[in-house]
């Protein structure tokens, strides 16, 4: 026994693991990024600023798609692969409503472009929530009981068929947008020129996610929403609708990829049917990276995920170029699940046991 006593009193050596060097090669990355910045900046100030400028506007564009996939990800833990395709028929409805019905071209100007914009944005949002809404309770309902991996696949076939709806709508061949926002000068700085456009585009995420997180936090919905979070079969105890709780989180987030779309499509011009693929891993990564099911989280990422596009696309000073852009950013993402699969500003829950 005196043995067995000396043995547990003795000093335990702590062996090497690999997981202490983790966070080393983490801050050596994050140093290297830094300076690598640092030296662009101090070679190219006025490219620099101008590339920042537009990785922020791009990035609050993929905010606005991310909150989608957070918001539906946070109820349901459900992949929806196809808010991407729902996204890219938002980009559609500037085409088919507001260039074709509305008549808005680049000539358009004053009253008429912010009634058309406007009216636009209504239908958008109002098509991709009731697509949304419609692929909810014909795809992902039946299955909601289903092992994980059914509604999965059924969320990538769901895609794939919209993406065949966009190519039929639009083509094969990318569509040019008319030029519809005001091309003039919003502000300036370092010599650089901030247009009107992308100032638009940029500050209509910031009032969509506080009255996204208004409508979570402080609304009767969005407390229902948070009860089904939480627990489905209790939350039906309390008497809430379950199926319409969920259906309004569809809603929400479809209306949100429509608006996404028509910012999009003003933004760059240009549309193809494919684009809500590439463009939708692209947000889901920002979603991760933020921290999924994290409203604030999402536009974080989003804005990280933009800036990191645009500086490996448009930095002179030893940057990758654009052929690596999509490998950088998934990158990020194998890195996130791998090392903080909570996100940045998700918080890590106990595994229950």
């Amino acid at each position: 026994m005196a043995t067995d006593a000396s043995r547990q009193q003795a000093p335990r050596t702590r062996g090497f693991k690999a997981a202490d060097v983790v966070p080393w090669i983490g801050l050596l990355f994050v140093a290297a990024l830094v300076f690598w910045l640092a030296v662009n900046l101090y070679k190219t100030p006025a490219d620099f600023v101008s590339i920042a400028l537009e990785g922020l506007t791009l990035g609050l564009v993929y905010g606005l798609v991310a909150l989608g996939y957070s918001l539906v990800y946070g109820i349901l833990e459900l992949i929806n692969f196809a808010h991407g395709d729902v996204f890219m028929l938002g980009s559609w409805v500037v085409v088919g409503f507001g260039v074709h019905r509305l008549g808005l071209d680049e000539a358009s100007s004053g009253f008429t472009v912010v009634w058309g914009v406007g009216l636009t944005l209504i239908v958008a949002m109002a098509f991709c929530g009731l697509l949304n809404t419609s692929i909810e309770r014909i795809a992902y309902r039946p299955l909601r009981n289903a092992p994980r991996l059914a509604p999965l696949i059924t969320a990538i076939g769901m895609s794939f068929i919209l993406q065949d709806v966009g190519l039929k709508l639009l083509g094969p061949a990318p569509v040019s947008v008319p030029n519809i926002l005001p091309t003039g000068v919003a502000f300036e700085i370092g010599g650089n020129n901030y247009r009107w456009s992308s100032l638009i585009v940029a500050v209509s995420t910031l009032p969509v996610l506080i009255m996204l997180i208004w409508l979570v936090q402080r609304t009767r919905q969005g407390k229902a929403m948070r009860a089904t979070a939480q627990d489905q079969e209790a939350a039906a105890m309390m008497g809430i609708n379950v199926n319409r709780t969920i259906s309004f989180t569809f809603l929400i987030a479809g209306a949100l990829a429509g608006v996404a779309g028509v910012l999009y499509a003003l933004y760059s011009t240009n549309i193809q049917f494919d684009q809500g693929f590439t463009l939708g891993l692209i947000a889901f990564t920002a979603a991760v990276l933020g921290g999924i099911g994290n409203l604030p989280g999402a536009v974080l990422g989003a804005i990280i995920i933009g800036l990191i596009q645009q500086f490996n696309e448009g930095l002179t000073w030893h940057a990758p170029g654009s052929d690596w852009t999509q490998s950088i950013v998934f990158a990020i993402l194998i890195l996130i699940l791998v090392f903080r699969p909570e996100g940045l500003l998700g918080e890590r829950t106990p595994e229950g046991g």
